[in-house]
């Protein structure tokens, strides 16, 4: 197949848009749908602290990548990586490697902060005492909480991470069959900035997986290729294969989702875009109801609350 604006060779093709691209303009334009989603969600930020959240994978490279480009001529912003070490074997060593590699090389500050020393557990230890759980219910948790604190230490103004587009069209998915309308409005992006939460933002929303995938690729992006041992159990497998079959049949539905998320925030149906009216009533931080939901897993897992991280 040849490229649909030249005559090069096409890499990948693109039904959602009806197009073939050469690595040329597919990597222009995904430069472009990046840009636009900076330019989007973080508009006017000439000065302060941007933190990415860089697990080590393709997504997070490429948010890390996309961050330290986007701001490279805005001397006055100060881009820092963010890894979370969950205490996953076999796997988070070989992801804290590749992050540390791509951060070297941008020359982006990273920072690591080990579960096992701010909660006091690991995600391999809560899927061995409490083999009835869905580890990633509580590690997706306390890895939000771990990137917030630690974002929040460094004086972010902003938390960059790494969701595709098909992330996200997963989670609008998975709050809609499950009636969770609510958290439709709590998920990232954020376009205001709550107490104690620092803004989330995904410049990757119009990117799909496996175009995030071929731009790391392209680009030659160290990034680990391996597969969390504890994801087969996730809930989230029902909805990307879901998602996957309805994409196949019906090219755009994940453009269509999220305009679906959109369009409900904007006449004010759903319930604002906060985390919540008030503070965990254990750790301080901000909650949805008495307590956060990263307090509620600690004493399922019968472990201390830790204190809060940062201003």
């Amino acid at each position: 197949m040849r490229c649909s604006r030249c005559e090069r060779p096409a890499v990948i093709d693109q039904p959602y848009r009806g197009t073939h691209a050469c690595s040329v303009h597919f990597l222009e334009s995904v430069d472009e749908r990046i840009r636009r989603e900076f330019h989007r969600q973080l508009p006017r930020f000439a000065r302060g602290t941007v933190a990415v959240a860089l697990s080590g994978g393709k997504d997070s490279a490429v948010a890390l990548r996309a961050t330290s480009g986007y701001f490279a001529r805005r001397p006055t912003v100060r881009v820092v990586a963010l890894s979370v070490d969950e205490g996953i074997a076999g796997y988070r060593d070989g992801t804290i490697a590749a992050a540390r590699r791509l951060a070297g090389e941008l020359g982006v500050e990273h920072r690591v902060v080990r579960m096992e020393e701010r909660l006091g557990t690991t995600t391999d230890r809560v899927a061995r005492e409490h083999p009835e759980a869905i580890p990633c219910s509580y590690c997706g948790v306390w890895r939000r909480r771990l990137l917030n604190d630690s974002a929040r230490a460094a004086g972010a103004d902003a938390l960059v991470l790494g969701f595709n587009l098909d992330d996200l069209a997963q989670t609008v998915l998975m709050n809609l069959v499950r009636g969770e309308v609510d958290r439709l409005a709590r998920m990232a992006p954020h376009g205001t900035r709550r107490p104690g939460l620092v803004p989330r933002i995904a410049p990757l929303a119009q990117v799909p997986e496996r175009e995030v995938y071929l731009y790391a690729h392209l680009h030659h992006l160290p990034f680990d290729h391996g597969e969390c041992p504890h994801a087969g159990r996730a809930a989230r497998n029902l909805f990307r294969e879901v998602l996957w079959q309805l994409e196949e049949s019906i090219p755009g539905t994940r453009q269509t989702l999220l305009r679906t998320r959109e369009r409900l925030l904007r006449p004010g149906i759903l319930p604002g875009d906060g985390a919540g009216p008030g503070v965990c009533a254990r750790c301080g931080e901000a909650a949805s109801g008495e307590r956060c939901r990263a307090c509620e897993l600690l004493d399922v897992a019968r472990l201390p609350v830790p204190a809060p991280d940062g201003p």
